[in-house]
């Protein structure tokens, strides 16, 4: 026991010397104390929580650049009856889209240098009321930098306080009028506002797939301050294809086919389609190319899943081996021990004797996809990035994300699974699912590029909890064939005690803390409520895919948490950028207040503030230290 206790205080002494590097006057650890101290009796940070964008550039783009209504409730408190509706419409709109705002006023020859002057004066007395709530350091972080020095000296004047702090204040604005910068002012004032409006965003998963710019989603977001992202089962398809697994190269190409999204492929990341066309022009050559090039690469999928499930019995998923199943000379198939006719009976690449071998054309075609994929620099890029920020969850601020499901039984029980000869149920079954994907980023081992397909679409995955009938939506047209059966959990969901029993298993309170995840649109117009088990679960996916809006009535969800709780907002109509310019329009969004607390959430409530607090200790332990000789301050 002794020994152990003067190992710890050996390792104490050696952390403080490392501190003291950082900090090597008693005076430098004042101040830093000082600083911490105060921050922690700030508001907290406004979280915003997206999920399922699917592509949809333009939907996000306006979302993201009107913080989700945020900045309009800002201009509305600040400018109050001061401004018209129409002048505040119209301000709001420059906030939004500068650049383009700004054109359509030179077009119009309404950019004087008044209309430049009155628009800087509008955009700092809005960033001066958004700023209180941050510490300077903060704020001088969001601006950007090749106009820091002046935006600062701006946003410190108090024109209203001194006659000559007026004077310096209008000299100020004149220069930068006068000078031909107005324009470019503006639009730095505008990337200001928006970071101040929002100070972290969460992505519940799915980038990609359905939307024809998810590469412009994940640039415009490499840009973001501060973010993190749970990883969703289209998310991780398109990793484990980057990663070089066929199987989920065979997928993302083809939901790219069935969706008319090529242009992503070969625009945005540059991997070209034409050998998989020419070959599937020859092999079925009645149909139009689209259609031909999709079920060329829909067999090619089906043998190269096959070939997973073959090589691991742990998956549990011989019931979607089925190309061994088809009666290729009556042109049906056996499912569950009922023949049914196939709406398609030429299959000229499937051998029957080996069905689940691809032919050496099939080969030739997957490795020059894979190559491509494998050598996609901004296909590289973006996914590194989802390495990076990503994950299979987040605990944050006693809130659990995750996109699809946790695995449970029907009786609640967390399900049990045996990978590799090892059983995983809970939290530890997703921490070895983030170590799997890890793993075939890194290293590509085969194991877990084969995982990376089952996370896509296992039964069990807790990225996609369901099992998928793509086979049987493609080539039976008998629907009672198509029902993909589910995990308990989507069920469960609405059971309080299930879902404090998740939150416990991560080590969240339950009484304060929430279920956030995406996968399922929420039936809005069909009345299903996205707020579950009485607040305790909250599901974001409303539908900002353009194909999903028909079933789910509304053009999706975001989730914001502040200082005074949670809110839902679910958005209705988006316009345009074209029309948002034309006419001022905005989101038309309807608030719904999730949760409201009786006392305002400051910085030390958060887990910012938990990590503040444990510096303040160390930071005794560093005064103490040099107050009593234990270490030499500097001079």
């Amino acid at each position: 026991m002794e020994a152990g206790n003067k190992r710890e205080q050996a390792l104490k002494v050696k952390y403080l010397r490392l501190l003291s590097e950082k900090y090597p006057t008693k005076e430098s650890v004042y101040e830093r104390l000082v600083h911490l101290q105060a921050q922690l009796g700030l508001p907290k940070g406004v979280e915003h929580f997206m999920s399922d964008l699917h592509g949809e550039y333009e939907t996000f783009f306006h979302i993201l650049n009107n913080c989700s209504g945020v900045i309009r409730e800002k201009v509305d408190y600040v400018f109050g009856a001061r401004l018209t509706d129409e002048e505040k419409a119209e301000f709001c709109t420059l906030v939004y889209y500068p650049r383009e705002k700004i054109e359509r006023m030179r077009i119009e020859r309404k950019n004087t240098p008044e209309w430049y002057r009155e628009n800087l004066s509008r955009l700092l007395e809005l960033s001066k009321l958004m700023s209180y709530k941050y510490p300077l350091a903060k704020v001088k972080s969001f601006i950007p930098n090749r106009f820091a020095s002046v935006i600062v000296e701006l946003m410190n004047t108090r024109p209203e306080a001194d006659p000559a702090q007026f004077v310096y204040h209008k000299r100020l604005l004149n220069m930068i009028v006068q000078i031909d910068s107005g324009a470019a002012f503006i639009e730095a004032m505008t990337v200001l506002v928006k970071r101040l409006a929002v100070d972290h965003m969460h992505i519940v998963g799915d980038f990609f797939d359905r939307g024809s710019r998810p590469d412009a989603i994940l640039d415009k977001i490499m840009n973001c301050p501060s973010l993190d992202i749970q990883w969703g089962n289209h998310d991780i398809l398109w990793m484990g294809a980057a990663c070089g697994n066929e199987a989920c190269i065979a997928n993302v190409v083809r939901n790219n086919l069935r969706y008319n999204n090529t242009d992503v492929l070969e625009k945005g990341y540059a991997i070209g389609l034409r050998p998989l066309t020419l070959f599937a022009a020859r092999q079925y050559p009645a149909a139009p190319p689209l259609k031909a090039s999709e079920w060329a690469i829909s067999i090619i999928m089906f043998k190269l899943e096959g070939q997973i499930i073959q090589r691991n019995p742990d998956y549990h998923m011989e019931s979607r081996l089925l190309l061994d199943k088809i009666n290729y000379a009556a042109g049906t198939v056996t499912l569950d021990g009922q023949s049914y006719p196939l709406n398609q009976t030429r299959f000229p690449t499937i051998d029957p004797n080996d069905p689940y071998c691809l032919s050496p054309e099939e080969e030739a075609i997957m490795k020059d996809l894979q190559s491509f994929f494998l050598e996609s620099e901004p296909l590289k890029r973006h996914v590194d990035f989802l390495y990076q920020k990503g994950s299979m969850y987040t605990c944050y601020n006693q809130n659990l994300l995750f996109h699809g499901c946790m695995p449970l039984n029907d009786d609640g029980s967390f399900t049990e699974l045996t990978f590799s000869g090892k059983t995983y149920a809970g939290r530890a079954y997703f921490d070895y699912a983030d170590a799997c994907a890890r793993r075939a980023h890194s290293s590509h081992e085969q194991n877990a590029l084969d995982f990376m397909w089952y996370l896509w679409c296992g039964r069990r995955s807790p990225l996609s909890g369901r099992e998928f009938k793509t086979f049987e939506r493609m080539l039976v047209d008998d629907e009672s064939t198509w029902k993909e059966p589910s995990d308990a959990y989507f069920k469960l969901i609405n059971d309080d005690d299930i879902c404090e029993k998740i939150l416990q298993e991560f080590g969240l309170d339950p009484q304060r803390g929430h279920i956030i995840n995406g996968h399922v649109p929420v039936k809005a117009k069909k009345g299903e409520n996205p707020v579950k088990a009485g607040g305790k679960a909250i599901v974001i996916d409303g539908g900002f895919c353009r194909a999903y809006h028909s079933k789910t009535g509304i053009a999706g969800y975001t989730l914001v948490s502040n200082s005074r709780g949670l809110r839902l907002l679910t958005h209705q109509a988006i316009a345009d950028v074209r029309t948002a310019l034309k006419e001022n329009k905005d989101i038309e969004s309807v608030a719904e207040a999730v949760e409201l607390q009786t006392s305002n959430t400051t910085v030390g409530d958060t887990d910012e503030g938990k990590a503040m607090q444990e510096e303040i200790t160390d930071l005794y332990s560093l005064l103490f230290a040099y107050q009593r000789g234990l270490l030499k301050p500097a001079d």
